[in-house]
Order: structure tokens, then sequence, then C-alpha cells
């Protein structure tokens, strides 16, 4: 819900006796005005237009929504199968293939000039804004405004209405039309504002960076920031494994890095049992320890009653897991989450 300032003012300070601004107390209006002159003077020092100033102040509002969703980030609490469920769907796997097809010359550019599969950029595509399906809705200047009163971030959103103003500025758009998430993420590929100054490309050639509308852009501007992270196109993302019961749970986060034959001294094999290829390629290993830590809660309950019955104890079920290579860690600067991380992988293994 939104209130357009100074019009709603009165209206809002009743609103925020019952929502997040309760503990700060009524809406400040001149901390609100402090604001928008310090962006006026910031924009100025960075030579802003003057027109591209006016237009980002001129009319902007205030979102309370958008602070509650920034103070109330939900946990992450979905187990590992329950996550590739939802993103690594068989509509998301479809989807990709037919976009594989429907701009085969542009995703070959890109693979080209850049060195980045097809299937990987399908995939981070899929994940980012399901091929472009998933609008944004949020004027991206006032949800900065917004955030940049709160104060909780204020360095950060500075920056990024001060980037999207310069990407306003150089490339012609409009900035009030230029939506996206509620904290900043835009376009296909959900790029905020100084990653988008940093690794924008004009995919299309012409003459301006638009990864809101422009396919082209989005792309070449998502196979830049790829290549810039060190993708290595040899290379997998992930290798699924299975692992001993009692494998030792602590170097399951990714961060303890071995050669294939280390970690299969360990008990690493393959999916089917086999043993791994050998390599000397340092890679991770990644599994949900806490969905092992439920199932393990079980299992002495299960053997006991099965010994109590003087039946054969049935083995320890192995523990399904993943080898990460570097490429994977490459995903996670773009995005640091292992499940996220794995997510691409499956789902470019699955378009391929």
């Amino acid at each position: 819900m939104k209130y357009r300032l100074p019009i709603f003012f009165g209206i809002f300070c009743v609103f925020a006796t019952n929502n997040v601004f309760a503990n700060r107390g009524a809406f400040d209006l001149e901390r609100w005005d402090i604001v928008i002159e310090n962006i006026r003077n910031k924009a100025t020092e960075q030579n802003i237009k003057k027109s591209v100033i006016d237009e980002t102040l001129k009319s902007p509002s205030f979102i309370p929504g958008i602070i509650k969703s920034d103070r109330k980030q939900s946990e992450f609490t979905l187990t590992l199968d329950e996550y590739l469920n939802r993103t690594v769907s068989h509509e998301r796997i479809s989807n990709g293939r037919k976009k594989s097809r429907e701009y085969p010359t542009m995703l070959g550019r890109v693979e080209q000039k850049y060195g980045i599969p097809q299937n990987v950029i399908l995939a981070f595509w899929g994940m980012e804004s399901n091929y472009g399906a998933i609008k944004s809705r949020h004027q991206l200047t006032s949800a900065f405004l917004t955030l940049i009163y709160d104060g909780r971030r204020e360095e950060f959103f500075t920056k990024q209405l001060i980037a999207l103003m310069k990407i306003a500025d150089k490339n012609k758009l409009s900035i009030n039309d230029i939506h996206g998430s509620w904290a900043g993420a835009m376009g296909h590929f959900q790029f905020i504002p100084t990653t988008l100054t940093q690794y924008g490309v004009d995919g299309n050639n012409d003459g301006r960076i638009d990864i809101i509308h422009s396919i082209g852009d989005a792309m070449f501007s998502a196979g830049n920031y790829l290549n810039k992270l060190g993708w290595n196109k040899n290379e997998p993302i992930i290798k699924r494994v299975i692992l001993p019961a009692d494998f030792d749970r602590t170097v399951l986060n990714g961060d303890v890095k071995k050669t294939f034959s280390q970690w299969s001294q360990m008990g690493v094999t393959n999916i089917d049992g086999t043993p791994l290829k050998q390599s000397d390629v340092l890679v991770g290993l990644v599994a949900d320890t806490k969905e092992i830590a439920k199932r393990d809660l079980y299992q002495p309950q299960r053997d006991t009653e099965s010994q109590n019955m003087d039946s054969d104890v049935a083995p320890a079920p192995v523990i399904r897991a993943y080898l990460t290579y570097p490429n994977f860690y490459r995903i996670k600067k773009w995005n640091n989450s292992s499940w996220y991380a794995i997510a691409i992988g499956e789902l470019a293994g699955k378009i391929k």
C-alpha cells in the first residue's frame, strides 16, 4: 500500500501506529525531506542531469510494506529436496527448452563472446525471473528512497539509487518507469543497479542498456557477469554422489576442498556405487545436514526395534550429496546460497 507525500501524511500517521514503525513513532517528515535533499546534492555532485534528478524526486512515494519486507525476511526453512522440487520443476525445464529454441542466435552469440554455455544462461534466467514471466511491481526510485529513510542500510541503498540515476541518465531511460523487486533487483536476471553499472552490456546494439525490456541486453549482461566471475565452460557445476551413513557431517557445507582421490578414500562414490573417476580438481561436498540429522534421530529407534524383533538389522541409508566444482562457487558470488547454486546446476543439466 503506497502513501503519496505529503498529501496522505495525516493518513499515514494513523496507519503507522499499527505497523512496523510503531516503535519509532509517527512518520518523520523532516527526515524524509532531509533524505530527498541529500540525494539531490549527491546526484548533483555526480554530474547527473538536472532533468533526471528532478524526475527522480518529483513525486516520490513512501512504501511501508517495503520496510516490513526488509525487516522480516523469511528464514530459509525448506529442505534441499523441497527447494529443488520448487525451483527445478518440469514446467521450468520445459520452458527453458522452449526458450533455447526461441533464442538460438542470441544465446549462441553470448556463448561465443563470453564462453557461457547456453543452458547455463537459461538456468539463471529461469531461476531469476522464470524467463521474464515474473514482473517486478515496485517503482525503484520510491523503493530506494523508502529504504534510505529507514536507515538500516542507508549507505548501500543510497549507492543503488545514485547508480540507478546514472543508468537512466546515460541510457536515456525514464527513471520512474523502472520497476524491480522491493530490494532493487531488476530485469530478466535481477541485477541491482551497481551490478548493472559494472557488468551491463548493450546486447542488441541500439546504443543503450535496458535489461528490463531488451532480452539481448539482459543475456549479454548476464554472460559478461559470469565471464568476469571466471566461469569455466569446460567444467561442470555439481556432481551427484553418495556417502556412507557414518560420513563426517562437518565437511558437508562446501567449505572443505579435496581432490577426487581424497574424497574417494573417505567413502564418496558415484550414485551407482562405483568409484569416482580420479581428478586433481579441488572440489567441495554439500549435503542437507539438517535433513540428515532428522533421519539420524529416527534411525536408532528403528534399529532397536529391529533387534528386539530378532531380525536382520537393515543397514543405515546412504547420504545423498553433491561434489561442488569451482563453477559452483562462482554461482555463489551471484547468489550466496548453496541451494541456489545446486538448483542452477540441476536446471542447467536438465535443459541441456
